[in-house]
């Protein structure tokens, strides 16, 4: 602390404002992955334990304040994607996350990191980021009950805004961005909690059964992991968007708040990196195995960041306060998901602001990322979205005479996935 020029009352507070712009989580994860069958009690207990332990080891081992735990991307995929629309038991989809992990893994111990960054181009990183918030934003809405689909058209359509959760969701929308807009911590949260209030009075949310009680076990998901899932053509975009999202969250989240804390060098660069890697990576390890999607450095982290948390006790204090919210699970599971929606909307339409950075010069810059978000909107998936924006990006470049600037590693990972957009299109899968 004296070395980084802080006190233990500024981390205390700092560790204390993270775990309040990130308690939402806790709510929202095991509500999305409920959706693919698994129990949401049990799976409540995996994330506040997922986010503890993960975040110790980046306290004690980083000395970083960044804390760890699943993302909704993440939750996202598994909860829906893979198990609702592809129609895989939430088992193969825990393996096919745990897979991403280990690679991540054994990628960060041998440093090839670099060459991974290399091989994905920047605008495929970043019609990533776009595809996977506008998902998650339109499954908000769809959770509101502000969008639906409209039978004769086939095509999605307003909701019926009379009803109970359009209308919760607009009050929790509205404090949510109030809160935002003014920079305070837990907005997001509060939004949670004000479209919850609301439903109460409209009859949607009703009473938990005790506010406190011991956590539910972890039996239900605890180990029930189908590694073979992992080696199947249709996982092969799935295992691309694990990796890729947690590998450049991590890179991106690490780098932004170090840089908020003060704890980068002169060319922005964070030292001793391979620490807050390796821990993220474990976490995406174990994670599916404790019975999430896996975890990494949250963009949470932030809030404690602009508390002014310098070290290691920030995510130690927050791992704390999860270890005291197991005791708190019947309130986490009686809030609806309409009251979770506006949590949904706000970071998917935050991870669309990506696309901003993009380039309009050329065509096989814009045209990837955009059939990307296309096809991610149409197939209602954005593991084929990924498939459409890398296969795309080949073949407007090779079409474009820019094959040199493919990388071969590319060019091979994009035939799997061009079979697999066939399979898909065909019914063949």
């Amino acid at each position: 602390m004296a070395e980084r020029q802080s006190t233990l009352p500024r981390e205390a507070v700092a560790g204390l404002t993270t775990f309040m712009a990130s308690a939402y989580l806790v709510v929202v994860i095991p509500r999305l992955l409920a959706g693919g069958g698994m129990d949401q009690a049990a799976a409540t207990t995996a994330t506040l334990m997922v986010m503890a332990l993960g975040s110790l080891a980046m306290g004690f081992y980083a000395n970083l304040p960044f804390i760890v735990g699943p993302g909704i991307g993440g939750a996202a995929l598994l909860g829906v994607t893979l198990t609702q629309v592809e129609h895989l038991p939430w088992q193969s989809a825990l393996g096919i996350a745990m897979a991403s992990g280990v690679l991540f893994t054994l990628l960060t111990v041998t440093g090839a990191r670099g060459w991974v960054m290399r091989l994905v181009p920047r605008e495929i990183k970043l019609g990533l980021g776009a595809s996977i918030g506008l998902f998650i934003a339109l499954l908000g809405c769809r959770d509101a009950g502000m969008v639906a689909v409209n039978a004769k058209s086939n095509a999605l359509a307003l909701g019926d805004f009379t009803q109970a959760g359009p209308q919760m969701a607009l009050v929790g929308l509205a404090v949510a961005i109030a809160l935002q807009a003014r920079a305070i911590p837990g907005a997001i949260l509060a939004g949670i909690a004000a479209a919850t209030a609301v439903g109460a009075w409209l009859g949607v949310t009703h009473a938990p059964d005790a506010v406190l009680a011991m956590p539910p076990s972890l039996a239900p998901v605890f180990g029930q992991v189908d590694w073979m899932a992992a080696f199947s053509i249709k996982a092969l975009p799935y295992l691309f968007a694990y990796f890729v999202a947690e590998f450049f969250s991590t890179m991106g989240t690490t780098l932004a708040v170090g840089a908020k804390a003060g704890l980068t060098d002169g060319d922005g660069n964070l030292p001793r990196i391979d620490r807050p890697f390796l821990v993220d990576a474990l976490a995406a390890t174990f994670g599916p195995f404790m019975g999430i999607p896996g975890g990494t450095a949250l963009v949470e982290s932030a809030a404690g960041a602009t508390a002014g948390g310098r070290t290691g006790l920030v995510p130690v204090t927050a791992a704390l306060c999860y270890i005291g919210a197991l005791l708190a699970t019947p309130l986490a599971m009686a809030i609806p998901k309409q009251a979770t929606a506006p949590a949904l909307i706000l970071v998917g339409a935050g991870m669309m602001g990506s696309l901003r950075q993009l380039s309009g010069e050329r065509l096989d810059q814009t045209l990837p990322p955009i059939l990307m978000l296309l096809a991610t909107l149409v197939a209602n998936s954005f593991g084929t979205g990924i498939a459409v924006g890398l296969v795309a990006y080949v073949l407007v470049s090779l079409l474009g005479g820019r094959a040199r600037q493919v990388p071969l590693g590319l060019m091979l990972l994009a035939l799997p996935l061009a079979y697999y957009l066939y399979s898909t299109a065909t019914g063949h899968r």
